[in-house]
């Protein structure tokens, strides 16, 4: 076991006065230090980081100038852009360390030198033909590596699932020579075949290792472990979530361990994780690299040699209390397994830990009891440090079991266990999914200051805390898909509303677009879409432009927007300031400083952090709201807001509103095109609707891509406020609120 402190240098400058300064204090003394800097060579970083350590205390310092900073003697880009990895380990001379102090307790229980425990594993693989490819070759790489880690005492086999599900014996087999020679040959051999029968395949791993357990005694006392691992969502054989996890608990039944490996970002993680830990596992994420191949066996050598199974650590309990987790399925080579709690008033005297659990051959037991008077020297050392250290340890393992229990509740259970974690990352101010930290002091272009949030994995954050408010959503949810929410594969035509609000109508018949101007009065609703067949609808809110000249048209533009599916009780509330998931019922408020996705039933949005927020109707419509802030030499003097329409064919032929009623096809000619009153614009005439209009051709802006500049759009502009093109007069567009 060793401990790993990793930190993020990436200043993008040279930095007047950088250091990196780490003072490590352990109290069963530090016996290895190690530091590593990928961005340095390694004669230069021998030269820049000077380290030490004797007996409990370590130090690593790292303070280069800024000419060490460069990359060459002229230039003015740096070298720090890496990792800072300070590695380090403890004397291990007792089977376990307790750490008392202020009513708390950390117990670390890492025993050395026992005997490896044999093994019964089974690799569950999938080979749908998402794997195909590198993801394939490296998986089998993978394989191979790992059946050459084989013990003999070992057993094994191998299942696949993809549309179907084969195994490759069918039972345990020992890992002899001959037998690990055939496993080789099989998995060279083995080809990629259709869809994902996840429960298919995992269900056939815990039916071997079960009859293993039960028909072949002699495997009984082998640490058993069933590895899992998928690229994708169950899309063959059951499908529906829940009933996968019934499957999974109800076959394993507690008695080994369940690792899920996800391969790349299409999987839904989240779902793999509960089904994890409700099997005393736990996942990871293998990310789609060049490095693949080492991750996976990686993970593999964590695992790979138990040394104890069915691990308990018990203690009086009469003298403790919010223990977090004291009982593990299994202890593995190199790790380390780590209790705290509270101890009761005046109970110090009798409080100690017994551990038992199975080993080699025998049953391994042993008695871990509290060295007062090295208690007391290690208090006069560090005092209220190490009292706060043993504290916080208790919260932050008790944070991370309820952040755990979360995912796996639903409805009020659920609220209840984040509410409590989320108490306790605010008191013991820990950057956890559920908080978030604002630097302050530092602000950027926009005068906002940064924030630093702890994502679920690599997922976006689903609950978070602002500067001021607490933000929580009902349920975890899954990843968004690439197809409905990638900003970066904005259709090339537009259809939507910005500025002084100018509607731009994409008209994918004649390859070409129409625009219009509302004017009205600040404080005016208008409908934009309205879908009568789903209810589903979006209203705009008018706002003036502050600071107007006198005589002048004052500009109008959307600062307030109501999107609405009332099939699923969904509403949001969108202003510059704040986005409100159903604001009649005291949803959550985001600002536009979070990123966050969350989904209620059918609809899905993302927030983009102080940029954009998209929202997604499953058989509906895409959507996506422009945040504008005001910036040096804008002529608006108010931040507000612009509306696009991603995708609209499955909205229906009945829709309506200012922009709704061009979701499906109509017709319309140009002709007559002639020098207009402004001699540098061309105007035609236009029938459309059975009318004959005199249009102007003109330039207007879309502001997906550049909310600051936007890209110039050629259209035909309607007149008088679109009159004739859209139906009745625009005044009948008016709403009396956003719901």
């Amino acid at each position: 076991m060793q401990y790993d402190i990793v930190i993020k240098v990436k200043p993008q400058q040279l930095v007047q006065h950088f250091e990196i300064d780490v003072d490590i204090f352990e109290p069963q003394g530090i016996r290895k230090l190690d530091v590593e800097a990928s961005f340095l060579p390694k004669e230069l970083a021998a030269q820049l980081i000077k380290k030490s350590f004797s007996g409990k205390k370590g130090h690593v310092l790292f303070r280069p100038t800024v000419s060490q900073q460069q990359t060459c003697p002229t230039c003015s880009t740096t070298l720090l852009n890496g990792d800072f990895k300070v590695t380090y380990d403890v004397n291990r001379d007792d089977a376990c360390d307790l750490l008392v102090a202020n009513n708390y307790f950390a117990h670390f229980f890492a025993p050395q030198n026992l005997k490896k425990l044999n093994k019964n594993v089974v690799f569950v693989i999938d080979i749908s033909s998402s794997m195909e490819g590198q993801k394939l070759k490296q998986t089998k790489e993978a394989l191979h590596k790992i059946l050459g880690d084989m013990r003999p005492g070992d057993y094994f086999d191998l299942v696949l699932f993809g549309s179907a599900v084969q195994s490759w014996k069918g039972s345990l087999v020992q890992a002899s020579p001959a037998n690990l020679e055939a496993a080789r040959n099989f998995v060279q051999q083995f080809s990629l075949a259709g869809a994902t029968n996840l429960n298919g395949g995992l269900l056939r791993g815990i039916e071997i290792l079960n009859k293993a357990q039960q028909s072949l005694p002699e495997l009984s006392n082998h640490a058993s472990i069933l590895i899992m691992l998928t690229d994708g969502e169950p899309t063959e054989g059951v499908m529906d979530r829940t009933q996968i996890l019934k499957n999974v608990r109800d076959g394993i039944k507690g008695r080994f361990p369940l690792y899920n490996l996800g391969f790349g970002h299409d999987v839904d993680l989240n779902f793999l994780e509960v089904m994890s830990l409700e099997n005393n596992g736990r996942v990871q994420r293998i990310y789609e690299d060049h490095d693949a191949t080492q991750q996976l066996q990686g993970f593999y050598e964590q695992v790979a040699n138990p040394l104890l199974r069915d691990v308990e650590l018990l203690y009086p309990r009469e003298a403790v209390s919010d223990l977090t987790q004291h009982r593990h399925k299994q202890y593995y080579e190199g790790s380390e397994i780590m209790v705290a709690g509270r101890i009761a008033d005046h109970k110090l005297s009798s409080f100690k830990a017994d551990v038992r659990a199975h080993g080699e051959g025998q049953e391994f037991m042993t008695t871990c009891l509290v060295d007062e008077e090295e208690m007391k020297k290690l208090l006069r050392e560090r005092g209220h440090m190490l009292e706060n250290h043993v504290e916080r340890l208790w919260a932050y393992l008790t944070i991370q079991e309820l952040l755990a229990k979360r995912m796996k509740l639903e409805g009020q259970e659920k609220a209840n266990v984040s509410a409590k974690a989320l108490q306790m990352s605010l008191a013991y101010q820990f950057v956890t999914p559920l908080t978030s930290m604002t630097v302050r002091g530092m602000t950027d272009q926009d005068g906002l200051e940064p924030i630093i949030d702890k994502p679920l994995d690599d997922y976006l954050p689903l609950e978070m805390v602002g500067p001021r408010k607490t933000f929580m959503l009902q349920a975890s949810q899954p990843a968004p898909t690439h197809s409905s929410l990638d900003i970066k594969k904005l259709p090339d035509q537009v259809t939507g509303v910005d500025t002084d609000p100018h509607f731009l109508i994409h008209v994918p018949q004649k390859e070409d677009t129409l625009c219009f101007n509302i004017n009205e009065e600040p404080g005016v609703v208008l409908s934009l879409v309205q879908d009568p067949d789903t209810g589903f609808s979006v209203n705009g809110q008018l706002i003036g432009n502050e600071a107007g000249s006198p005589g002048k048209h004052e500009g109008t533009y959307f600062g307030r927007l109501g999107i609405a599916n009332p099939a699923t009780d969904f509403q949001l509330e969108v202003t510059p300031q704040n986005i409100t998931l159903n604001p009649g019922s005291g949803g959550p408020v985001f600002s536009w400083r979070d990123q966050a996705f969350l989904r209620q039933n059918e609809v899905l949005v993302t927030i983009n952090r102080k940029r954009n927020l998209v929202v997604s109707v499953e058989d509906g419509g895409t959507f996506e709201v422009v945040l504008h802030r005001v910036w040096r030499g804008s002529a608006v003097r108010q931040d507000f807001l612009g509306f696009y329409v991603l995708d609209s064919h499955r909205m229906s032929a009945r829709t309506h509103g200012l922009l709704g009623q061009f979701f499906h096809p109509f017709d319309y000619k140009v002709s007559n095109l002639h020098p207009g009153s402004d001699p540098t614009k061309t105007d035609a005439t236009m029938v459309v609707k059975n009318r004959r209009l005199t249009v102007t051709r003109g330039l207007q802006k879309d502001y997906r891509k550049d909310p600051r500049h936007g890209a110039e759009v050629t259209c035909w502009f309607i007149h008088n406020n679109g009159d004739g093109l859209i139906d009745g007069i625009h005044t009948d567009y008016i709403v009396p609120d956003i719901f």
